[in-house]
């Protein structure tokens, strides 16, 4: 683990990738990583924050320094070399997805470096800062109405007791997404698949400038990175450096399969959707597979399997925490979690319905399998309108947070109606997870009927 220590001396934990690995081990064996809307326009944005806020080349790139948003959208604007309002748009569409991923942290005008960015690996820094001298600097006007140093000293107060990264700052971009899922903006942004419509532009989770700027920001739920208050980022903090844990698991191994072992975990857990055994001998064997379960269950993750596919999910046991209050104290289910964080009340209502149109009804007309959560049947966004009392803007925030996290996915319109379905996050729900949802599906869609009453009585027999 690496430790990211504030001068207060509070922290974050980070989970190591074994043996240096990155996600870019996915372009290797080319396996398709979880889908990023517009990844071309967000390694952009990235790219155009670490010009801002890697100000001393002679130090690691976290924890950087605070610029302005609006310094980081003119270094943007200068990269791609146009000034529309279209591409601001976009630009600060792709800063509200890194700030939802921890890869930035944005608050009150202000962006650092989140905490994802200390997990690049000392080996990418040279092609990193090859990167940044040669990324332009905005043309900006010397007489400005506030300075940049002041626009970062007045928000100093603020970031100190900033809110978890999950949560976006109200009002911050509105114009840039909300209405892109309702309006042709989406078409544009998004060829349906969540990925990149741009030609060249792969939402791969590899490294595209070199090889340490991912290109893929959303990673599986559970990945670890914590959505903590980020303490005053201009009083310094440092990151205490630490192996993946896996040495004692690995060094049994010869070259060739610990090799095998870090390829197969990095896959599982990066993948969009299983991945088929006869690829990867540390799947097929089943001594290579115990270790590789093994591995992962030092981070609170099982293999689960699809037939001859496998991938990664939370351990059961990690599904479940202890009550903060109430009547008893027994263990609640976790709602998913986003970056970190955890989905709201208008998240999980907007969820439910997609599962309710896109899962159980079909289900229940025998379009769908028993045990499948992932379906061809998308809930049109008009059907989310009409069955819900959310307004039209916290609907459009709901639906963002749910494609950023993976649990839905937009379909693109055409020979059908487009929509909404569950998103590939559903592929790492385990055996006991899918029973759960699916009893509380039954809940939520017939909560009088005998079926209903048969799952209460169920649960309180237990």
């Amino acid at each position: 683990m690496i430790r990211l220590t504030w001068p207060d001396s509070t922290g974050q934990a980070l989970p190591v990738w074994p043996d240096g690995v990155t996600p870019a081990l996915l372009e290797e064996y080319q396996v398709a990583p979880a889908p990023v809307e517009r990844a071309g326009e967000t390694r952009r944005v990235l790219a155009a924050v670490l010009k801002c806020c890697w100000t001393d080349l002679s130090v690691d790139p976290w924890p950087g320094t605070p610029a302005p948003v609006e310094l980081v959208l003119d270094t943007y604007r200068a990269l791609i070399g146009r000034t529309d309002d279209l591409m601001r748009n976009w630009a600060i569409g792709a800063l509200r997805r890194l700030h939802d991923s921890a890869w930035v942290v944005v608050d009150d005008g202000v962006v650092v470096l989140g905490p994802r960015c200390a997990l690049w690996p000392v080996e990418a820094h040279a092609q990193l800062q090859e990167l940044v001298r040669r990324l332009p600097s905005p043309d900006r006007a010397e007489l400005t109405v506030v300075g940049d140093a002041d626009i970062v000293a007045a928000a100093m107060p603020t970031m100190s007791s900033m809110p978890a990264m999950s949560a976006v700052p109200p009002g911050f971009g509105e114009s840039a997404e909300s209405g892109a899922s309702a309006g042709s903006t989406a078409s544009a942004e998004s060829d349906g698949s969540g990925t990149s419509a741009e030609p060249g532009m792969p939402a791969a989770s590899a490294e595209s400038y070199g090889s340490g700027m991912p290109t893929a920001f959303g990673e599986p739920a559970g990945s670890g990175i914590p959505a903590a208050s980020v303490p005053d980022a201009a009083a310094g903090g440092r990151a205490e450096g630490g192996g993946a844990g896996f040495d004692d698991l690995l060094g049994a191994y010869d070259e060739r399969r610990r090799a095998e072992l870090v390829a197969a975990y990095m896959v599982v857990e990066h993948a969009a959707e299983p991945v088929q055994e006869v690829r990867f001998a540390a799947l097929r064997d089943p001594a290579l597979r115990h270790t590789l379960s093994e591995m992962l269950a030092r981070r609170g993750r099982v293999l689960v399997q699809h037939r001859d596919r496998w991938i990664s999910g939370y351990d059961d046991a990690c599904a479940t925490i202890p009550a903060a209050s109430g009547p008893d104290d027994r263990a609640t289910e976790a709602p998913p979690s986003v970056g970190g964080g955890r989905l709201g009340v208008a998240e999980r209502a907007v969820l439910t319905l997609v599962l309710v149109h896109s899962v159980a009804i079909p289900r229940a007309e025998g379009l769908l399998p028993e045990d499948s959560w992932l379906s061809p049947h998308p809930t049109p966004a008009d059907e989310l309108r009409r069955h819900t009392q959310l307004p039209i803007g916290e609907l459009e925030a709901a639906l963002r947070t749910l494609r950023h996290a993976g649990l839905l996915a937009q379909v693109k319109a055409g020979e059908e109606a487009g929509g909404y379905v569950p998103g590939p996050q559903f592929h790492r729900l385990t055996p006991a997870a899918r029973r759960r949802l699916q009893e509380e599906l039954i809940l939520a869609a017939g909560p009088n009927t005998p079926l209903a009453a048969a799952v209460r009585a169920r649960r309180s027999a237990r």
